[in-house]
């Protein structure tokens, strides 16, 4: 597993690579962080986590759970991928990026917005 997690830290590489890239790379470094605190490679918690590593998490959650069918089990339905993401909300994903996503998906809207970080 731990080789399995360096990939953020291997992607992050790869952009620095590209001056043109570098700025996405803290993106992709902090894309497995969890809202608590408890993800991957920093262990960074809420705000310290990028808005748009945020966002590709929750984003990343949401279509594997949706998208074709895998070994250990079948696709989510949009609605139970949903269901999971808000039931995570607060401790493996940011509750706002949840909650615009969910409006995102399903076209409901409560006016709720991210802010502009």
């Amino acid at each position: 597993m731990t080789f399995v997690r360096r990939h953020t830290l291997i992607g992050a590489r790869i952009l620095l690579a590209a001056p043109s890239l570098a700025p996405e790379a803290r993106l992709v470094r902090a894309s497995h962080e969890r809202w608590d605190g408890a993800g991957y490679p920093d262990r960074l918690a809420g705000e310290q986590i990028p808005l748009g590593a945020r966002i590709i998490f929750a984003c990343d959650a949401f279509e594997a759970m949706t998208s074709g069918e895998r070994p250990y089990r079948r696709p989510f339905s949009v609605e139970l991928a949903l269901e999971e993401l808000r039931r995570c909300a607060g401790t493996q994903f940011d509750p706002r990026v949840v909650e615009v996503l969910d409006e995102v998906v399903t076209g409901r809207t409560t006016g709720s917005a991210l802010p502009a970080s």
